[in-house]
């Protein structure tokens, strides 16, 4: 059986109708920003195109990487130009993350939104650590849909829903996974203020300013929890 859940398709649908933005200011990671700029290299799984990788950059590594299987280029240099970064820094690699075959090891490995999208979520959590390096940091981000946020998704847009391992985003679960690497400082919690989205699909539009306002509603309520966080964080290091 495919560990896969979505299929080239699926991203060129995705893709064709995301909206490339500026780098962020602040991201729902910020607590381990710090952290991780004590790195020198950073590798982002699933990172087309490059937004994290911009933003890190940014905040001080230099040395960026994305690796996608979904993958172009002008794009990227596109980002890179409409945000004054030079031309040529985020490194691109385009693969199947489960067919790449590593020519090196990176001090910080980074997914966001990536790892859920696969049946065996301990197998794609391994092959990010089989990418650190000695002195390496792992952070790893799960939309969580086990909440408001996954009501809404199963209402309005259960295709995107469907694309999800739903499994991969309990807590326990992934604590479990987590014991089992040698890794240390092993963090694994709920991250983020409350927070609800639709992709902007073009079916889903006519959806999306309510949802926005039910967002900046909950936001009233910033309790972090399977109900209201958007995100569960997956942090360790060597």
């Amino acid at each position: 059986m495919s560990n896969k859940i979505t299929d080239q398709a699926h991203w060129d649908s995705y893709w064709s109708n995301y909206q490339f933005e500026n780098v962020p200011k602040k991201v729902v990671f910020n607590k381990y920003t710090n952290r991780l700029c004590q790195g020198k290299s950073f590798i982002e799984i699933g990172g087309f195109p490059g937004i994290f990788a911009a933003y890190i950059y940014n905040k001080g590594i230099q040395d960026v990487t994305v690796l996608d299987f979904y993958m172009n280029t002008e794009i990227v240099r596109k980002f890179e130009q409409k945000n004054q970064i030079p031309y040529e820094t985020i490194k691109c690699i385009h693969s199947d993350f489960f067919e790449f075959s590593p020519t090196r090891k990176y001090d910080v490995v980074f997914s966001c939104g990536f790892a859920e999208h696969f049946q065996n979520t301990e197998d794609v959590i391994k092959r990010h650590i089989e990418l650190m390096s000695d002195n390496g940091q792992l952070l790893i981000l799960i939309p969580n849909f086990l909440g408001l946020n996954g009501s809404i998704q199963r209402k309005f847009d259960k295709d995107n829903l469907d694309a999800h391992n739903l499994n991969s985003m309990r807590l326990e679960y992934l604590k479990d996974i987590m014991q089992t690497t040698g890794l240390k400082d092993i963090n694994v919690e709920y991250i983020g203020k409350p927070m609800l989205w639709l992709e902007p699909k073009p079916e889903n539009m006519k959806y999306l300013k309510s949802v926005k306002m039910l967002s900046y509603l909950i936001k009233l309520f910033p309790k972090k929890g399977r109900l209201l966080s958007p995100y569960i964080a997956i942090y360790a290091r060597k």
